[in-house]
């Protein structure tokens, strides 16, 4: 039997295991060449109480709902990958089940309606990434540690999207997908440049995007050259403590707080509402097996009478390397009213 009959069989055997298992694999094919399994589950058991409507996460576009109480579960952060690299060549596929509408998405009558959201899709190569992942003005080393998916998305930027990204040491520069809410064709794609200093108390990085975007239909998006930015970064404090933060400034639009101004809407110089949004959070480990992260997010878009905050406290135990288990609770807020929110999880990393 030749190398290649062998991996394919290797392949073939790992495939027809439990999914857990399966998701364990790094298969050897040869060639300096190989195949990765891996992801999480994630279960959540969630109830909201107050004014704003439940959703399994908080955005930035959350419904107004007078005296909500809902409690849900769902499995639907769980996600799985696979990975191939062969020398400097890398190429990754990812997958979750956000891809249904929030909160109730298809009919759960029989089974639940989760269906399958693409992740990322990108091929990397030396100093080249081409193909989609998160943003390159995206500051994840900002994001903390937090039981609702993702922290604090009403004050950050959260976007995955198609590129092509050059990173040489501490600089990253990135041509990304030009999109638009309401589907104009745009001529140029946005600009993404990324500096990152590392050294041994932590991280920081300042981020600058430009987008020329063309509004031919008039209907209040945006129209010309749109200027934003964020500062980011992660601290070292006490022991294995640490300081996350992030700001976000200028016209970012869609960029920034997921749903608050996904529609570019702008000015009657077709300039997009300044947004001024922050995050702050600090982790702290009690001992070897407990932690706990703070997390405080707020955004305001004046012109659009946004005014909104989402403050969250977790209590996280590590039961064995790959399990972790914890309780969340928090408070999301809006200029219409506001929520609480429990949030209890269970999470095993393959």
């Amino acid at each position: 039997m030749n190398n290649k009959q062998l991996s394919l069989g290797l392949l073939v055997s790992a495939m027809c295991v439990t999914p857990a298992a399966f998701a364990g694999y790094d298969i050897a094919l040869g060639n300096d060449a190989s195949l990765s399994f891996g992801g999480y589950f994630k279960a959540d058991l969630r109830h909201v109480s107050g004014d704003i409507a439940y959703r399994d996460f908080w955005v930035g576009n959350n419904a107004f709902a007078p005296d909500t109480k809902e409690t849900r579960l769902n499995i639907r952060e769980s996600r799985f990958n696979i990975g191939y690299k062969q020398g400097d060549f890398k190429g990754v596929l990812e997958w979750d089940f956000y891809d249904d509408q929030q909160p109730k998405g298809t009919s759960e009558t029989v089974t639940g309606g989760h269906s399958l959201r693409l992740r990322h899709a990108y091929v990397q190569y030396n100093k080249w990434k081409v193909g989609q992942t998160w943003s390159t003005f995206m500051p994840l080393a900002s994001i903390p540690e937090a039981l609702d998916f993702g922290g604090a998305h009403v004050a950050q930027t959260f976007v995955r999207q198609s590129q092509i990204r050059y990173t040489d040491g501490g600089l990253e520069l990135a041509l990304e997908n030009g999109s638009t809410q309401s589907g104009e064709s745009q001529y140029m794609p946005d600009v993404v440049a990324r500096y990152t200093v590392k050294q041994d108390w932590g991280q920081v990085s300042v981020a600058g995007l430009v987008r020329s975007l063309e509004d031919s239909n008039n209907d209040g998006g945006a129209d010309g050259t749109q200027f934003a930015y964020n500062v980011h970064g992660k601290i070292k404090t006490f022991g294995k403590d640490d300081l996350r933060f992030s700001y976000n400034g200028g016209a970012a639009g869609r960029y920034v707080s997921p749903g608050a101004n996904i529609a570019d809407l702008a000015d009657a110089n077709g300039d997009i509402y300044d947004v001024e949004a922050y995050t702050v959070a600090y982790r702290h480990f009690w001992n070897n097996d407990y932690r706990s992260t703070l997390y405080y997010g707020a955004m305001k878009i004046d012109e659009l009478g946004a005014d909104r905050k989402h403050i969250g406290l977790n209590l996280l135990k590590s039961v064995s390397k790959k399990l972790t288990i914890g309780a969340e609770v928090g408070n999301y807020e809006t200029e219409s009213g506001d929520s609480n929110y429990l949030q209890i999880s269970a999470k095993y990393a393959l």
